[in-house]
């Protein structure tokens, strides 16, 4: 694999993206941070170009929802991997979260080399 893959992780909560952001580098991903859907679209906007969004759900202002509706929205990223990630027990929010567009959902907390795992399993599809 010559270039690194980009993954982004967008967050509200620091520790989650602390936690993802360094096991995704051990793993040998490059990341990329946001910690609101604004944030996020705010980077792809200017240049960002992540293989794998991993998108948490409820976050305040925009919802990892609209977040991922706008993603796909944009042409660059129609086919750019997105992974929700969800709370146990919102099994109707992951479905939601596939019907706006995602590609996969990871239910928190969650294990980071499960997450690993499942992350290069998404990037080999």
């Amino acid at each position: 694999m010559a270039d690194k893959i980009n993954i982004m992780v967008v967050d509200d909560e620091p520790d989650i993206v602390k936690i993802v952001k360094i096991a995704m580098e051990l793993a040998g991903f490059q990341v990329i941070e946001a910690c609101s859907g604004e944030e996020c679209l705010d980077k792809l906007s200017k240049g960002a170009k992540p293989d794998l969004i991993l998108l948490d759900i409820m976050m305040p202002g925009i919802s990892g929802y609209e977040t991922c509706t706008k993603i796909r929205a944009i042409d660059d990223f129609k086919k750019t991997k997105i992974v929700m990630l969800t709370a146990k027990g919102q099994k109707g929010d992951a479905e939601e979260g596939l019907n706006s567009g995602a590609d996969d959902y990871i239910i928190k907390p969650f294990d980071p080399y499960e997450l690993i795992e499942q992350v290069k399993e998404i990037m080999e599809q």
